[in-house]
């Protein structure tokens, strides 16, 4: 990590600011298109977790990545992923209002409703759209096994009274009222992961195939949805593998996997700045980034980010809190050791922020969005992308 420290050299970029590591990025599509190349799946990047555009060129089947194309959750992400990544555009909302659906059925060639009632609703839109636009539409629902997986209620998909999916119970009950309540469905979403390996998903595998499983003969593709960590170290990707393979020979259809962390994981930093240490019941260094406004899942989460050349608290000779700037008093990063106490100016460097951070950020106490570069640690070609300013907090509100 020193040797990578040095390499990024973070005293030259602005502070704060998210540097995605390009020769990351693509480590990592080559591991998501290898399980393409094993199996058939497509792979899409999930927008709602990692919607850095200018980095899509290293991931868009299009312009030479691997990637199929993007998943989206609205109608400006829908655009986005039109527009700048090229390929097929996959959307889901909880619910969809006429008016975001319409203008999302201009960007996407896939569109999943998350209850029977929606699609039924809908589906006169989306035959209004295909002809508009001269191709076909296809549809999927949403399944919801009532199997968890999720270690954090917040994130769990199968929650107790989660509103994602439609449950065994409802999907059987729909189909005894209206035997032909599938017709003109192309396909079947299940999403029930976060940050898991393929043990995860096989387990969830079996609870869709047996609520569901019936059902899959009639499709044209399965989506796995996302929450699969196929880039992390210890993945089993020969498991995913069988998972996929098993789907697929056993039901003919294409699967689809969206996975948004997979395709970031590790490939982003966000470099701060000390601006004041304070002492509390410990050492508190005040930074220029703030985990309310600009990692919110630490909160959320919650979290403890890694920070290069930082311990565990004791584990080195100086102990202390990181906390933001913001007025929010539980504005607190975590508690790290350093080999020498901080001071005003020290540099730090948190990692693993390309995934989430950069789209949840917000402008909270008016404290500036941080900086937004591209780099490639391979050739050093670095490149500021985005800054922000008064105009950015202004036009917002």
């Amino acid at each position: 990590m020193n040797e990578y420290l040095a390499k990024l050299r973070p005293e030259t970029w602005p502070s704060p600011c998210f540097v995605t590591d390009l020769a990351l990025l693509r480590k990592n599509a080559a591991i998501l298109d290898d399980v393409q190349k094993r199996t058939g799946a497509k792979i899409m990047l999930a927008l709602k977790c990692f919607s850095q555009w200018m980095t899509f060129p290293a991931l868009s089947r299009a312009m030479r990545g691997p990637l199929y194309g993007c998943c989206a959750s609205s109608p400006d992400e829908a655009r986005l992923a039109k527009e700048e990544f090229c390929g097929e555009v996959h959307a889901f909302a909880a619910a969809w209002s006429e008016e975001e659906l319409r203008e999302t059925l201009r960007y996407a060639d896939h569109i999943v409703f998350n209850s029977f009632a929606q699609w039924k609703r809908f589906r006169p839109l989306v035959q209004e759209a295909e002809k508009e636009r001269g191709l076909a539409i296809e549809c999927g629902l949403r399944l919801n096994p009532e199997h968890s997986e999720g270690a954090t209620p917040i994130y769990d998909p199968c929650a107790p009274g989660s509103r994602l999916g439609i449950r065994p119970a409802a999907f059987h009950a729909e189909l005894d009222r209206d035997p032909h309540a599938l017709d003109g469905v192309s396909g079947l979403h299940f999403h029930t992961l976060c940050e898991q390996n393929a043990d995860s998903l096989a387990r969830t595998l079996n609870a869709v195939e047996k609520h569901f499983g019936q059902y899959f003969p009639q499709m044209k593709w399965i989506n796995f949805g996302g929450g699969h960590h196929i880039t992390r170290a210890d993945y089993d990707m020969d498991l995913l593998c069988r998972c996929i393979e098993h789907v697929r020979d056993a039901y003919g259809v294409q699967v689809y996997l969206e996975p948004g962390e997979a395709v970031a994981l590790n490939a982003g930093v966000l470099v701060a700045t000390v601006l004041d240490v304070v002492q509390a019941d410990m050492p508190i260094a005040i930074l220029d980034t703030s985990a309310a406004c600009h990692m919110p899942d630490v909160l959320e989460m919650p979290y403890r980010p890694n920070v290069i050349g930082a311990g565990e608290p004791g584990e080195k000779p100086f102990t202390c809190r990181l906390a933001g700037k913001s007025c929010l008093a539980g504005d607190v990063i975590g508690e790290y050791s350093f080999d020498e106490p901080l001071k005003c100016g020290d540099k730090l460097v948190f990692l693993d922020m390309a995934i989430y951070s950069m789209v949840k950020t917000t402008t909270f106490n008016g404290l500036r969005l941080p900086s937004i570069a591209i780099w490639d640690s391979e050739t050093d070609q670095r490149r500021v992308t985005r800054t922000f300013g008064y105009d950015d907090f202004r036009g917002r509100l």
